[in-house]
């Protein structure tokens, strides 16, 4: 695989092998951020842009024309997967995504498809088209969300600030929760193979909202399922494992046995790449509001968790989590020039 990579920085880094610098990609580096995102934004709605390939390739590739990222991330959404199950979903502008049909009973679950893959080619596509124009010069991610996050999202009918009816379904219904998950995690696999097999470099699975979840109901209501999904996918490219409270999850994580664990910025990322087993490599985990900061500022926060990884090897440079909308794009340009400058 790395052999028709140009730059194979990432794929290298994620087994855990040197590099003579950190890799670099961010999480929601085709976005708001970028005046040229909004140009094909104004044009169409959010879901005809994941859903039709070469517009899904033409978001996918600003960040590798715009920004001379290490690896480019297809431009989707993690609810991809809930729509092609049976969940209504629309996206609203400042509300965010919004499913009409929310799933909160027993007939609820029983009516999601989980033979849905089918409605999901046009993702497949996007992959083919993007591999075409990227042309082997640097490494393409897919990804899917993890069951946990998109039963929030179904069981909510949308985002949630406290997750109160998801943690309702959890306490009083953990059996019908338990179909629930299963049947996404089931969606998700084929969904991860078919975009294996469609030629991404990579996967990363996110797991946006487990952050809202005790240690124990982590562990049986989303860890069990993304150790389920890791176990059944092929396993022919990296893995990376993502949660908002990874820094408190990360011990757990491992035992699902990913390449790469995603860190928030709450923890010490040296901390943590120590305490996890040998050959797991880490990605992160600098606080994204630094990329509104004087650059100066910008430069010192991205050399001293250099420096502070120095020595270690499997270290993928990121974020915590995605770029905000109104980071200044001249900001992020300069962090990943940064990064590109630097050698241990």
């Amino acid at each position: 695989m790395n052999k028709t990579l140009q730059n194979d920085l990432l794929i290298r880094a994620a087994l855990s092998q040197s590099t003579e610098r950190p890799p670099v990609w961010m999480m929601r580096q085709a976005g708001r951020f970028m005046p040229e995102y909004w140009e094909i934004k104004n044009k169409y709605s959010f879901l005809e842009m994941c859903k039709t390939p070469e517009i899904a390739a033409d978001v996918t590739m600003l960040p590798v024309d715009l920004l001379d990222i290490d690896a480019a991330i297809l431009f989707s959404d993690i609810l991809v997967t809930a729509e092609a199950m049976g969940g209504e979903l629309s996206f609203e502008q400042g509300v965010g995504p919004r499913f009409s049909n929310p799933v909160r009973t027993q007939t609820d679950v029983d009516r999601l498809e989980v033979d849905c893959v089918g409605k999901l080619q046009y993702v497949a596509d996007a992959i083919r088209v993007v591999q075409e124009r990227l042309a082997g010069r640097i490494p393409l991610i897919g990804f899917a969300g993890a069951p946990f996050t998109i039963l929030s999202y179904l069981v909510e009918g949308g985002s949630s600030k406290d997750f109160k009816r998801t943690k309702l379904l959890l306490n009083n219904e953990p059996a019908l929760a338990h179909q629930l998950l299963q049947k996404i995690a089931d969606v998700t696999i084929n969904y991860l193979n078919m975009q294996i097999e469609a030629g991404v470099n990579a996967v990363q699975l996110f797991d946006s909202w487990a952050l809202a979840l005790s240690w124990n109901d982590y562990r049986d209501f989303s860890h069990y399922y993304n150790k389920y999904i890791l176990a059944n996918i092929k396993r022919s490219v990296p893995v990376i494992s993502f949660c908002k409270g990874s820094s408190v999850f990360a011990p757990m994580m491992a035992e699902a046995n990913p390449d790469v664990i995603s860190i928030d910025w709450n923890a010490d990322l040296k901390n943590v790449k120590q305490m996890l087993p040998e050959g797991i490599a880490v990605q992160g985990n600098l606080d994204p509001f630094v990329l509104y900061a004087d650059k100066h500022v910008i430069k010192d926060k991205i050399l001293q968790l250099f420096e502070r990884m120095r020595g270690e090897k499997g270290f993928i440079f990121n974020l915590g989590h995605g770029i905000m909308p109104d980071i200044p794009f001249d900001n992020v340009k300069y962090a990943i020039d940064v990064v590109k400058e630097f050698r241990y």
